[in-house]
């Protein structure tokens, strides 16, 4: 009798993870259905690009179905809750899905309505954000006639997808107003409820010393409470303001709605606690979490998904066949980081190890915490690899999701 793996989200987690499990599993033995509430994937880094001009909506969007192997299916339709007691996925409309293994892989979602003013006067006039496809138009336009003044880049709190994104839209936006012949007239400003530039202190001094190249003004320790869209303040909880005549705003993040409604799944910003080295769920033993929709300790960012994915594939596998699962996810993760002017800086850590300097994935490879041309060649290559590699759930060669420890120039990866 065949065991039915249920995933919700056909994301890049939820995607991969189908196109690996149906490589791995015959099509007789394993049933695997996909759930999403539309048929728009998103190619999420490509959004860093259209306020720029340097990529179009339209060449970043697909048809999720499409990016489905044959023999698994796909169901458009939105989530209303998760039954764990019953092993049961209650969808809009009535349909109930029974399962024996459950997969959330339904990302975060922007909360913009949690932050006081940010959808009010100004809402896409002169507060923006990236981090959706209209609002990277509606920023595209505004940035096209921007003749001057003060461009504030604000991350409202933490978690967020892709944490260096606004850093890479600052870094970006200096290079663009240098184009446009109006950089003496922009004063940029990075504002972040961090007490540095980014998490980690090696990447973190190296970040900032480039803002600082860049003229960008940085903030920390700012925890956005208000954003007065008519007025062009930002106003933190302690009652310090910044000025602004555009700000690029990267709001709240949050799990999908539907996992807070369904008992027992999600945490209280309605992601789902898992082991942070089996993606297991803490609320029972056939639910696991990939991605952004999983609470793990390290960033909610494309290419943790990816490493965690030959790890889920693997769990699932063996939790069917009634073995112990692998607990070898060390969650590795690794950034392309766009510096602008043809260049970008490749961060690559894990649970234990900051990003440090070094090469990847070897002692010849991509230069680590060094802005080249390379790396910026190789965040462009990424695409195509996503869509025709990644996706597909084909593994990359040399790239596996345990962090490599050749190449890097510290003693704690010794």
């Amino acid at each position: 009798m065949s065991k039915r793996v249920v995933i919700l989200g056909g994301g890049t987690g939820g995607t991969l993870s189908a196109n690996r499990l149906r490589r791995l599993c015959p099509v007789g033995d394993v049933e695997i259905v996909v759930v999403d509430q539309n048929d728009a994937h998103i190619y999420q880094p490509g959004l860093l690009f259209v306020p720029f001009g340097l990529a179009h909506a339209d060449e970043i969007v697909r048809s999720r179905a499409d990016q489905l192997h044959k023999g698994i299916e796909f169901r458009q339709n939105p989530v209303d809750h998760v039954d764990t007691e019953s092993d049961s996925v209650y969808l809009e409309g009535g349909t109930v899905l029974e399962y024996d293994v459950l997969v959330v892989a339904t990302g975060s979602v922007l909360v913009e309505e949690e932050t006081e003013g940010l959808t009010g006067p100004g809402w896409m006039e002169k507060a923006f954000t990236f981090y959706d496809p209209v609002g990277a138009v509606a920023l595209h336009e505004a940035l096209e006639y921007f003749e001057g003044g003060r461009v504030v880049v604000n991350v409202v709190d933490m978690p967020i997808k892709c944490p260096v994104a606004p850093l890479e839209f600052c870094f970006l936006a200096d290079w663009f107003f240098q184009q446009q012949g109006v950089r003496d007239r922009v004063e940029l400003t990075y504002v972040t409820p961090l007490d540095g530039a980014f998490t980690k202190p090696v990447a973190a001094a190296k970040l900032a010393g480039l803002l600082e190249e860049k003229g960008v003004a940085l903030v920390t320790e700012f925890n956005t409470g208000e954003v007065d869209g008519s007025g062009g303040r930002l106003v933190s909880y302690d009652g310090r303001e910044v000025g602004f005549d555009l700000a690029v705003v990267v709001p709240l993040h949050g799990g999908a709605t539907y996992v807070s409604r369904s008992p027992g799944l999600g945490d209280e910003l309605g992601f789902v606690p898992v082991d942070a080295h089996s993606l297991q769920s803490a609320a029972k033993p056939n639910v696991f979490a990939i991605g952004d929709a999983a609470g793990v300790p390290t960033s909610k960012a494309g290419s943790v998904t990816h490493f965690e994915g030959e790890v889920l594939v693997e769990n699932i596998r063996r939790f069917l066949a009634g073995e112990p699962l692998d607990g070898s996810y060390d969650g590795h993760a690794n950034c392309f980081i766009e510096t602008g002017f043809g260049k970008a800086l490749l961060i690559d850590f894990n649970y234990d190890v900051e990003p440090v300097s070094g090469h990847f994935p070897a002692a010849v490879g991509l230069p680590l915490l060094k802005e080249s041309r390379l790396n910026h060649l190789g965040k462009l290559m990424f695409q195509p690899l996503y869509w025709h590699s990644l996706l597909p759930g084909h593994n990359l060669p040399g790239v596996g999701s345990a962090m490599p420890t050749r190449g890097k120039d510290n003693e704690q990866v010794s």
